[in-house]
């Protein structure tokens, strides 16, 4: 489908668009096709293809059984790689003149200032793991809400997208197309604030969008003119078809595995079940799906035409994209099958790689900056190795029975060509994904051809549809309960740390050398051998040789997690949903799965289940607990029975206890006040809770606290007890102070970090105190 020439040109564009991760990426590719085309002309000269003659000084030219590409078709590829970068620069989204956001960044507007945005809905609402609604809302009008000083400014007139959270009452029943009035307050996404967290900010922009609103009210401004039709009308009434039978979450999950689960509002829990146990695809819409679709509509018409047969298939497909939502993985799968049609109608057989390598072309000409969307990357990788390496994988396997061999070749196939990527984005590994896939896939095929089914039959009768999804029910249980069975094995989420860039790009190029070069081929465990242990080998002597102490920016409460030379010491775990989205994303980075030593000192007296959300993820060997209150907390029971079910140590925490974790001697001073001393490495760190400052200086006069060389403490007692103590360096959670404190603290030798706009502050021995969000902006791209 696509010649030789044609596969260099798009390979130049898609190399163009990664290289904008890269400083003057486009004139390295120009570079790259520069050498193309020398090594292109050497080589059709006959340079590279001849052999001495009879051991003289004569030659013969032996018949090439490749000849490459002219070299200009190098230099256009060049070229065009060059034009690419400079494309997706022009695509990048910017806020517009009279963008909502800029009414942020101006400074004159209050980012507690209650406001009314007025707008058109854009999507359909969805559930946050918050409990609170959410959905997108193109913004062209904002009114500030009027107070008692005086009237409120005259409407502006504004434009752009606002990612919008309400309560989810107020969001219940909003569809596209809705004119509303949303009261609530603006606020500027921010970036990522620790290694390994979720990078909000970056989000947002690549959807178009600068600005967030946290909506308090709804007022519907259309509510007597009649419903816009839309294809969310028909998804909607497939999922309640397919629910109303079988209930929740049976009904959503067979909705998510037919349309996708962003296109089905599916429950967290059921998600976050199936990303753990390594089926994460089964809930993305995308090839599975579309071949299904297709195969059943040319199985149907089979008798027909192939005019008949082109038609149907491309209203079928274009009625399924339409259903998922054009999603990048269903667009790409969508056009490939636009292909096959193509092939069929005109009796050629299409060469599945230069489909896709085409559809990836004209998806990314359309949107270039789906190049760094992971939804778009994993299916086209996954994809990629279906086509490739599925073939030989098979060959190998024929010792088995053919059903067997494909069985297994498919998933081993699709992680062979995605595990470098995940690993270079989460370093996790699901330990049994390969095993539970190729045991899954006849129930995820029956489940997906009888939701297909289903979502036909609801489109003509939905108590047809209902019918139809309620012979799903003993499938999909099973398949949960197989889910659920995988996820609790011991040591299913293996964390083996991130890989950096040249680890990602060494393990791929040794994929496709035993894509492409019969010598690696033969030797394809020695390429494993290799790509093992580029894995391994840095994370045992990261392991092994790091000292690091981290603070992260959590809020009010002090998290630090030290990491000493395989050790992992675990200070605090802060409020409810920092284990599972601050600590867990960090500490699986690093390629930790057992924490050695925890400390819970209670400094503000609140049950949190972020420990909990710990002891899900991984096991605590050590676990010291500080509680004030005599009595119990049905929460310390429950952690208890977690830590001695892991086989780990539960022990409570007294007061003027000291516990040595090796290079880190830590110990809670007294039991009035909640302060917590650590010697590391010859200095002195001191952690404060909410304490007045003057008990603080009594401690130091009556010689029972040392000055600290590093001091934590709550913004409110910062100028008080830099004063007193005086430390090197002092952290605290937020830098929410007026202008004469700020200016008082600078005149301190103190170096101040403020961990809400500095993000988690990391420290090494032979190094400096480094902030994150600094660090990450000085080694961000370009892009």
């Amino acid at each position: 489908m696509i010649q030789t020439s044609g596969v260099v040109i798009c390979l130049g564009f898609i190399l163009g668009l990664l290289f904008t991760a890269v400083p003057g990426g486009g004139f390295w590719v120009l570079g790259l096709g520069t050498v193309g085309a020398i090594l292109s002309i050497r080589r059709r000269t006959g340079k590279f293809g001849q052999t001495p003659e009879n051991g003289g000084s004569k030659t013969k030219t032996v018949p090439n059984t490749w000849q490459p590409p002219h070299p200009r078709v190098w230099l256009v590829a060049g070229l065009v790689g060059l034009l690419a970068t400079l494309y997706f620069q022009w695509r990048v989204p910017q806020p517009g003149e009279k963008d909502i956001s800029a009414l942020l960044d101006s400074g004159n507007n209050n980012q507690q200032q209650l406001v009314i945005v007025r707008g058109e809905v854009v999507s359909n609402p969805r559930l946050t793991r918050s409990q609170r609604g959410q959905f997108w809302l193109a913004a062209t009008q904002l009114d500030e809400v009027k107070n008692e000083k005086g009237p409120a400014d005259v409407p502006k007139g504004v434009t752009g997208k606002l990612y919008v959270t309400v309560p989810m009452l107020q969001a219940t029943g909003l569809y596209p197309g809705q004119q509303i009035d949303v009261t609530g307050v603006l606020y500027k996404p921010r970036t990522a604030s620790n290694p390994g967290a979720f990078d909000f900010q970056k989000f947002l922009q690549q959807e178009g969008t600068f600005a967030g609103l946290t909506g308090r009210q709804i007022n519907i401004l259309d509510v007597d003119e009649e419903r816009k039709w839309g294809w969310w009308q028909i998804r909607q009434r497939i999922v309640r078809s397919q629910v109303r039978w079988l209930g929740v979450p049976e009904g959503p999950l067979v909705s998510a595995m037919v349309l996708g689960s962003k296109a089905v509002d599916l429950p967290y829990d059921i998600r976050d079940l199936f990303v753990k146990a390594g089926l994460a695809h089964t809930l993305a819409a995308s090839g599975f799906q579309t071949s299904l679709v297709l195969g059943l509509i040319l199985q149907l018409t089979r008798r027909a035409s192939k005019g008949t047969q082109f038609t149907f298939g491309c209203l079928g497909l274009l009625i399924f994209l339409s259903l998922t939502g054009f999603q990048p993985s269903v667009l790409r799968a969508v056009i490939m099958g636009f292909a096959a049609l193509i092939g069929l109608l005109l009796k050629r057989k299409v060469k599945q790689f230069g489909s896709l390598l085409l559809a990836a072309t004209l998806l990314l000409l359309v949107n270039p900056l789906w190049i760094w969307n992971l939804g778009f990357q994993l299916s086209f990788l996954a994809t990629l190795g279906l086509i490739v390496t599925v073939p030989s994988l098979v060959k190998r396997l024929d010792w088995l029975p053919l059903a067997i061999a494909s069985l297994v070749a498919v998933p081993l196939a699709a992680i062979i060509w995605t595990l470098p990527l995940q690993l270079f984005v989460f370093g996790v590994v699901p330990a049994y994904g390969l095993l539970l896939n190729i045991i899954s896939t006849p129930l995820i095929a029956m489940i997906s051809i009888g939701g297909i089914t289903s979502a036909i039959a609801a489109l003509i009768w939905p108590a047809a549809g209902s019918a139809v999804a309620g012979v799903l029910h003993f499938p999909i249980d099973w398949l949960i309960k197989l889910v659920e069975f995988f996820s609790n094995l011991p040591g299913n989420s293996l964390a083996v740390g991130s890989i950096s860039v040249w680890q990602l790009l060494a393990i791929y190029a040794l994929v496709i050398l035993v894509w492409l070069m019969r010598w690696w081929q033969q030797r394809w465990w020695f390429a494993s051998f290799i790509a093992i242990g580029l894995v391994l080998v840095p994370m045992w002597h990261s392991a092994n040789t790091l000292f690091r102490i981290t603070v992260l920016a959590t809020g009010a409460e002090p998290v630090i997690v030290i990491q000493d030379r395989g050790t992992v010491t675990l200070i605090n775990s802060g409020d409810e949903g920092t284990g599972r989205f601050t600590i867990l994303p960090f500490l699986q980075q690093h390629g930790v799965n057992q924490i050695d030593w925890a400390i819970a000192s209670n400094f503000h007296n609140q049950e949190s289940n972020a420990w909990l959300e710990l002891l899900q993820g991984l096991s605590i060997k050590n676990f010291y607990e500080y509680s004030p209150n005599p009595q119990r907390t049905i929460a310390t029971q429950i952690i208890q029975q977690e830590v001695q079910k892991q086989k780990g140590i539960y022990q409570p925490l007294a007061p003027g206890q000291t516990i040595n974790t090796g290079s880190v001697i830590t110990q809670l001073i007294n039991e009035q006040l909640p302060i917590l001393q650590m010697q590391i490495q010859g200095q002195n760190w001191l952690l404060v809770g909410n304490v007045k400052s003057q008990e603080v200086e009594q401690l130091v006069k009556t010689g029972n606290l040392i000055r600290p060389q590093v001091l934590w403490c709550s913004p409110q007692s910062l100028k008080d007890l830099v004063q007193i103590l005086q430390p090197q360096v002092a952290i605290a959670s937020a830098a929410n102070l007026d202008a004469k404190t700020l200016s008082e603290l600078s005149k301190h030798q103190t170096q101040i970090f403020f961990t809400r706009d500095d993000g988690a502050i990391q420290w090494t021995p032979d190094g400096q105190f480094e902030a994150f969000v600094q660090a990450l902006e000085s080694k961000s791209s370009i892009f």
